[in-house]
């Protein structure tokens, strides 16, 4: 695919300077004849397409070539997701003209491996913006990060009480019930307040046998394992960052409330935050999808960077005014959005 873009972009850059548009060697040759001698040339044909959709199809063969050139190793992961993505896309079709159909209704592609490729492209173009943004943060952002938020490891066990709550419930009842819950978790604490230290760890397992509403740890005694800042969904930010304050040994002394229920939790273990160096990338990945969130225009500038990279000029004057034309229509739609 590579050698046929190259082919195709040394056909449309023959040509050096300004005002010049390329021409094939053989441009002044028929397409198309006619009895009576007229003719459609390569070069009518070339300035036809080149005035109705050269671009955008420029734009594509330049992209596919540029990224493939610079993310040669994510070529296959690209390709894969896209294949995964069509597959999905196609089951919600009883058979495969059904599927082509809705494609050219609906996006105006004319098959599956148009759409494919299509799908390809954007996940290189995603892929790129992603690599671009960490480019653009620095050795001090990435250590004034690690210095402040990294941590190390823990593990934590804890109890989760639930609400039984109800949608027909009115809002007494739903009050009611809550407080019962709450009242629950007060008195699990209490009875750990009261356990001597050296059985902690055992009390704390069996009260979360007994009383844990969380099905997935309760036969574990409760425990979560290995945690970490970003380990759970965001549901149980409170409750980590409550362990976070506890010392090894400790539990919560307070019920600690989230969208989940009422939960006591038990810190068994610390471990020592990963050096800067074995952090980097996670830290990079971190704050350059905090970059990105913060620019809309980042694809467009990523795909410029790499376009220039590898030191991509348009030959062709009328197809350079209308590519600059884009660019800055591009820029200027992302700050919209």
């Amino acid at each position: 695919m590579k050698k046929k873009i190259c082919s195709l972009l040394l056909v449309m850059m023959l040509a050096t300077g300004c005002g010049k548009i390329p021409k094939l060697e053989n441009g002044k040759d028929a397409v198309v004849t006619f009895t009576n001698g007229d003719k459609i040339s390569v070069d009518d044909l070339y300035e036809d397409i080149k005035n109705t959709y050269g671009l955008s199809s420029l734009v594509v063969m330049i992209d596919s070539y540029v990224l493939e050139k610079n993310f040669a190793d994510y070529i296959d992961t690209a390709k894969e997701y896209a294949k995964s993505y069509i597959d999905a896309v196609r089951e919600n079709f009883e058979t495969e003209e059904e599927f082509v159909t809705a494609l050219s209704e609906r996006l105006g592609i004319q098959s599956a491996e148009m759409y494919e490729k299509q799908v390809y492209l954007s996940y290189m173009q995603t892929h790129a913006a992603e690599e671009y943004a960490k480019l653009q943060i620095s050795d001090k952002e990435v250590e004034n990060y690690y210095n402040n938020n990294v941590v190390g490891d823990i593990e934590i066990s804890h109890i989760l009480i639930t609400p039984e709550v109800t949608d027909d419930m009115s809002d007494e009842e739903k009050t009611e019930a809550e407080n019962t819950a709450k009242a629950e978790a007060q008195e699990i604490i209490d009875t750990l307040k009261n356990t001597a230290k050296d059985s902690l760890e055992d009390v704390f397992e069996e009260l979360a046998k007994e009383h844990s509403d969380d099905n997935a740890t309760k036969s574990k005694g409760g425990s979560l394992g290995k945690i970490n800042k970003n380990t759970l969904s965001s549901k149980y930010d409170e409750l980590v960052n409550a362990a976070y304050n506890l010392n090894d040994g400790n539990f919560s002394t307070s019920v600690i409330t989230t969208e989940l229920g009422y939960h006591i939790i038990l810190k068994t273990k610390s471990y020592e935050k990963a050096s800067l160096e074995d952090s980097k990338e996670s830290i990079l990945e971190t704050l350059g999808q905090e970059y990105m969130d913060s620019d809309s225009s980042i694809t467009v500038k990523a795909l410029q960077h790499y376009r220039k990279e590898l030191g991509m000029e348009i030959q062709d004057s009328e197809l350079q005014k209308q590519y600059s034309n884009y660019i800055q229509n591009q820029l200027a739609s992302s700050l919209t959005e």
